[in-house]
């Protein structure tokens, strides 16, 4: 499958009271590992809105297994695991230095037509072709 990462160092916004990142910029590290990786497959959001088509979240986990701290360098993959029928994309975590593993999880994002508002039970014929042909 395709994947990308990003790196991050930890910065004192991203911080809770505990002294460890707060749970929910998990989801911003994600988002920019998911931009990324849709970069890679030319298909980010501006894409996306040009085809007719938005693809919301409709699912989303995350398992935290170490915390992350102030000044910490990080590396976030997002793997593409599915596509066929919705895009399911997996993430992991690091210590950029160590490679321990601090977190995973992921996401699913569903098409839905643009004009209709409509949600398809199947990922559009041009975005399957288009992942074939980089597989």
């Amino acid at each position: 499958m395709i994947s990308a990462s990003v790196n991050e160092t930890v910065q004192f916004y991203h911080l809770d009271p505990m002294n460890v990142v707060w749970h929910g910029n998990y989801v911003q590290f994600f988002e920019n590992a998911r931009c990324a990786l849709l970069d890679e497959i030319g298909y980010n959001y501006p894409q996306m809105d040009e085809s007719g088509f938005v693809w919301p979240i409709v699912d989303m986990r995350v398992k935290y297994v170490a915390p992350c701290r102030f000044g910490q360098k990080i590396n976030v993959a997002a793997t593409l695991r599915e596509f066929e029928n919705r895009l399911k994309i997996d993430y992991l975590v690091t210590d950029a230095q160590t490679g321990q593993k601090l977190t995973k999880g992921f996401t699913i994002q569903v098409a839905v037509d643009k004009t209709t508002g409509e949600m398809l039970y199947r990922s559009p014929d041009f975005f399957i072709e288009k992942m074939e042909a980089l597989l």
